[in-house]
């Protein structure tokens, strides 16, 4: 059976691409306005910088949980519903923001967000790889993934204007409401891929099934979990923080920290293509995956995490601005890489879950970093030390993870291994029926 579902409908199989490529813009926006509004926000609601931290970190109480959930419903249940729903809570969650709001409101619309946008990245790319075959899903997936960064950063000198011009409370209202919109064009644009969970050929060595400790136990998935995971530290500081670091330890004004912020997206959104394309050259030429994802997204990280520690250490605007666009946008190419490893060994209908399941593991950073960055904030000397001494361990932290994911990451020593265990091959049974009741 060959995979020419695609290039029977590559119009639709690139619209899917689009479309997620804007889902995941939404949702990087959404993350995002918390960041871009939070000295209005700190002084309207009178937080402390620990208070807002918390409910930086409040967005990721179920985050985590949404993810792993929804990653198994999507081996079962169509994406397209599965996306229109999550959108709509998106939607619905930011428009209450427009009327009076209290500490307690915030941190309700931040955890119930945050539930919401949990599973997005995964099920996006689980829609996107019912289209491509393995060998041809990492340039559509640093589409994908550009679509955040867009989100993150390039529309942030729209939603400063939106906050600057009117208040922060429409700055979410807007965000709800593009977030509506989104839907009315997916329900017309929205289809499944014929790449489904009938075809085990996309995904796992071919194998049907290799159970879940296997997986997850694998050095490949937990080389992609640490990159996830130390890459996530360094996007939950930017969104949560670094709009505040310029300017109440930098000294930018609000309208000069709306344009640096897109800077870590704008640079991500040529390294992300580019990595990409030439990840998947190196595959198709014969260059093993542990090379050309696992060496090429672990020291992506690896050097994020060096440019923070830098950055934890400039004061002049000459170094401090091009250490936030590499500190901010190369370690998020790891999640164009690490979901195409994921995916490489994962039997397809287990990789929904896997997906899922390795999102719920990276966001768990998000739990952790804004809160800790607030609380060193309000311990240090003053704000630009605080900020210096959160860098420094965030660096460390984003360091360490991305050597580490350099040496455990490698797909073929694992799915060879998956075979000699004896795992059911795809149309073969590795014993009697008997024998596997």
């Amino acid at each position: 059976m060959t995979n020419t579902g695609p290039e029977r409908e590559p119009v639709r199989a690139w619209a899917v691409v689009a479309m997620m490529f804007l889902f995941m813009l939404i949702n990087f926006a959404d993350k995002a306005v918390i960041g871009l509004a939070a000295v209005p926000i700190i002084a309207d609601l009178h937080l402390t910088n620990e208070q807002f931290g918390q409910v930086g970190s409040a967005f990721f109480l179920f985050f985590s949980i949404s993810a792993v959930l929804i990653g198994f419903l999507v081996n079962r249940v169509s994406t397209k519903w599965v996306l229109t729903a999550m959108a709509l809570i998106w939607a619905f969650t930011q428009l209450p923001m427009l009327g009076v709001v209290s500490l307690p409101i915030l941190f309700a619309s931040r955890i119930v967000l945050g539930a919401g946008e949990g599973p997005a990245y995964p099920v996006a790319l689980h829609a996107v790889y019912k289209w491509f075959a393995n060998e041809r899903r990492t340039l559509p997936t640093s589409l994908v993934a550009i679509g955040g960064a867009i989100g993150a950063g390039v529309v942030a000198p729209l939603l400063t204007w939106v906050i600057l011009t009117f208040s922060w409370h429409a700055a979410f209202g807007f965000l709800g409401i593009v977030g509506l919109v989104w839907v009315a064009v997916w329900m017309i644009v929205g289809k499944e891929g014929p790449l489904d969970t009938h075809q085990t050929e996309a995904g796992g060595g071919g194998l049907t099934h290799v159970p879940y400790a296997t997986l997850l136990t694998s050095r490949t998935a937990i080389g992609v979990f640490i990159a996830g995971f130390s890459a996530y530290w360094a996007l939950t500081l930017a969104v949560v923080w670094l709009p505040a670091f310029l300017v109440k330890a930098a000294g930018y004004t609000p309208t000069q920290t709306g344009w640096i912020v897109t800077l870590p997206s704008l640079l991500q959104m040529v390294l992300s293509p580019i990595v990409g394309y030439v990840s998947q050259r190196l595959l198709l030429t014969g260059t093993t995956s542990r090379v050309s994802r696992g060496l090429l997204g672990g020291g992506c990280v690896a050097g994020a995490g060096l440019a923070m520690i830098l950055l934890s250490k400039s004061t002049g605007s000459y170094e401090q601005i091009p250490l936030v666009a590499v500190t901010f946008a190369i370690g998020s190419l790891i999640y164009t890489l690490g979901p195409a490893l994921i995916g490489e060994i994962s039997p397809v209908r287990q990789r929904g879950a896997m997906l899922g399941i390795s999102n719920a593991i990276y966001t768990l950073a998000g739990l952790a970093a804004p809160w800790l960055m607030g609380h060193i904030i309000d311990i240090g000397a003053n704000p630009a030390e605080g900020f210096r001494s959160g860098f420094e361990l965030g660096g460390s932290i984003i360091l360490v993870g991305g050597l580490l994911a350099m040496v455990l990451i490698n797909p073929e020593r694992d799915l060879e291994r998956f075979r000699q265990t004896g795992v059911t091959a795809a149309g073969l049974r590795a014993s009697p029926p008997a024998a596997q009741a």
